[in-house]
C-alpha cells in the first residue's frame, strides 16, 4: 500500500545498454524493524490503516460468503472477485497518469470516502433484507473503480511520508499492517456471519474508514517530502510510462512474474471458500480460519521483509517458486488441519513475493514516473484477477477445488523458473550448485567471475 534488485552499494542507473543483474539494484543497509514509525505522518497513516484494513478484511470474507450463500456457486464468487479487480485492468494505467498529476493526500481523501460510502450502502441493503447478488457485483465494481486511483496514490504517498531511506521499511510495515488486520478481520467476520449475519461486517467496514480519513487530515504538510515535481497535464504520458518500463529489464520482468502469480495463483476467495464448503464441509468458520492462518504467515513474511536491508530479485524468484510448490502440496492435502496449517507457509511465500516485487519496482523507478509505474504494477498484479478468477471458478465447479488449486500452483512455479532463467541470462549469470560449509548451496553466479576464478 510499495519498487531493481538489491546490492550492498548504491546501484548505477540501469540503461538499455547495461541491464542490471538480479543483484545490482535496490535498497541498502539495515534498519530496525519499526524505524519508519518514528515519523509522525507515517505513524498516523499506519494507525488509520490498521482500523481500515480490519474492516476491509471483514468485508472480503462477508462478501464472498454472501455470494456463495445466495448462489451456491464458486463461479459466482469468482465473478465477484473479477468485478472488483476489473477496473484496475481496464483503467489502471490511466489511474497512474492521474496520480502523477494530482496531490496525493487530497486524492486519498476522495478515494477513501468513496469506498466508505460503498461499504455503508451494501450494509444497508443487507441489513434491510433487500440484498441481491447483483447488488454485491455493483458494490465490488465500485470499490474497484476507487482502487484504480487509491492504490497508486497510496503507494506513491508512502515515499512522500518517509523518504527513500525508509521506503523499504515502510512498504514492509504496510504489508505487516495489512496482514495483521487479516488476522483479526476474518476471525471477527466469522463470528458476525454465524452470529448476526453478513450485514454487520459491511457496516463495520464502512465506518472503519473514519480512521484513515482522520489520519490524513491530521498530517502536517510541512513534514511531507517533495520527492518529485508533479507531472503536468499533457499528451503521451501513458505511452511514456510504458516505454520507460519496457526499457528496464529490472522492472518489466518482476511485473510479468507478479502478473502470472496474481492472475492464477492468488485466487484464494474461490479456492478457500470451496475447500471450506465442498471438501471439508466446515462452513464459514473454516473459511475464516484458513484466511486467518494465511494471515499469520503473511505477517511473518512482512516482518522478515522489514528487517531485510536489501531487496534482491533472487529472493523474489525463490519465493515465487516456493509459493507455487506449496500450493500444489496444499491442493492434495488429505486432512482439514494439514490443509489449514499449509496456509501459513503459503502466506509467508506469497507476502514475500508481493513486498519484494513491490519494493524493487518502486526503488528502481524515477520518482516522476512512480505513479504510472506503480499503476502498471498494480494493474498487472490485481488486474489479472478479472481474467483468472472466472476461469479458476469454472475449473473449481467443473473439476473440483483440488485440481483448480494445483493448476494455480503449477503456473506460479513454472513462471518463477522461466523468469528466473531470463533474468540470469540478462545478468550473464549461471546456476551454481555445490556445498558451502557442509550444506548444499544453490545460487546464480556471474559467468565472468567464474571464468576469472578458473583462470587464476
Amino acid at each position: 500500500m510499495s519498487s531493481g534488485p538489491g546490492a550492498d552499494s548504491a546501484p548505477a542507473p540501469a540503461t538499455p545498454d547495461s541491464p542490471p543483474t538480479p543483484d545490482t539494484t535496490g535498497t541498502t543497509g539495515k534498519s530496525s524493524m519499526f524505524s519508519s514509525l518514528k515519523i509522525r505522518n507515517y505513524r498516523l497513516f499506519f494507525i488509520g490503516q490498521v482500523v481500515s484494513n480490519t474492516g476491509t478484511w471483514m468485508q472480503r470474507i462477508a462478501q464472498d460468503w454472501l455470494v456463495l450463500s445466495l448462489t451456491g456457486s464458486s463461479a459466482a464468487v469468482g465473478i465477484t472477485t473479477a468485478l472488483q479487480f476489473l477496473p484496475m485492468l481496464l483503467f489502471g494505467l490511466y489511474g497512474g497518469v492521474l496520480v502523477d498529476r494530482l496531490p496525493k493526500r487530497p486524492t486519498l481523501l476522495v478515494t477513501q470516502t468513496a469506498m466508505a460510502l460503498t461499504g455503508l450502502a451494501l450494509a444497508f441493503l443487507t441489513l434491510s433484507g433487500h440484498v441481491q447478488v447483483w447488488h454485491v457485483y455493483v458494490a465490488a465494481f465500485a470499490v474497484g473503480l476507487a482502487t484504480v486511483v487509491d492504490n497508486p496514490a497510496r503507494q506513491s504517498f508512502v515515499s512522500e511520508m518517509v523518504g527513500p531511506e525508509q521506503l523499504q521499511n515502510a512498504v514492509s510495515l504496510n504489508s505487516a499492517n495489512f496482514q495483521s488486520a487479516r488476522l483479526v478481520g476474518p476471525a471477527v467476520a466469522g463470528v458476525l456471519i454465524t452470529g448476526v449475519g453478513t450485514g454487520w461486517a459491511f457496516l463495520f467496514n464502512g465506518l472503519s474508514f473514519v480512521a484513515p480519513l482522520a489520519s490524513l487530515l491530521l498530517m502536517r504538510n510541512r513534514d511531507l517530502k517533495a520527492v518529485a515535481k508533479r507531472a503536468p497535464r499533457g499528451k503521451g504520458q501513458l505511452r511514456e510510462g510504458l516505454q520507460y518500463v519496457a526499457g528496464r529489464p529490472d522492472l518489466i520482468w518482476p511485473i510479468v512474474l507478479v502478473g502470472f502469480i496474481g492472475t492464477f495463483g492468488f485466487n484464494f476467495p474461490v479456492w478457500l471458500s470451496a475447500y471450506a464448503d465442498d471438501i471439508f464441509h466446515a462452513g464459514a468458520g473454516a473459511y475464516s480460519l484458513f484466511n486467518t492462518l494465511m494471515a499469520v504467515g503473511s505477517l511473518v513474511g512482512a516482518l522478515l521483509a522489514a528487517r531485510r536491508g536489501t531487496t534482491r530479485l533472487r529472493v523474489l524468484i525463490a519465493a515465487a517458486a516456493a509459493f507455487g510448490l506449496l500450493e500444489i502440496v496444499a491442493a492434495v492435502a488429505p486432512s482439514y488441519w494439514l490443509f489449514a496449517l499449509l496456509m501459513i507457509p503459503i502466506g509467508i511465500a506469497g507476502l514475500t513475493v508481493n513486498v519484494t516485487a513491490n519494493t524493487a519496482v518502486q526503488m528502481g523507478t524515477d520518482p516522476a514516473m512512480r505513479g504510472r509505474v506503480m499503476a502498471l504494477f498494480m494493474m498487472v498484479f490485481m488486474g489479472g484477477t478479472p481474467l483468472g478468477a472466472p476461469i479458476v471458478g469454472w475449473i473449481t465447479d467443473a473439476y473440483g477445488p483440488r485440481v483448480s488449486f494445483a493448476l494455480g500452483g503449477v503456473i506460479a512455479a513454472v513462471a518463477a523458473a522461466t523468469i528466473g532463467l531470463v533474468l540470469a541470462r540478462i545478468g550473464d549469470l549461471r546456476l551454481s550448485v555445490g556445498w558451502n560449509h557442509g550444506h548444499p548451496s544453490v545460487a546464480f553466479v556471474p559467468r565472468q567471475r567464474e571464468q576469472l576464478a578458473t583462470a587464476v
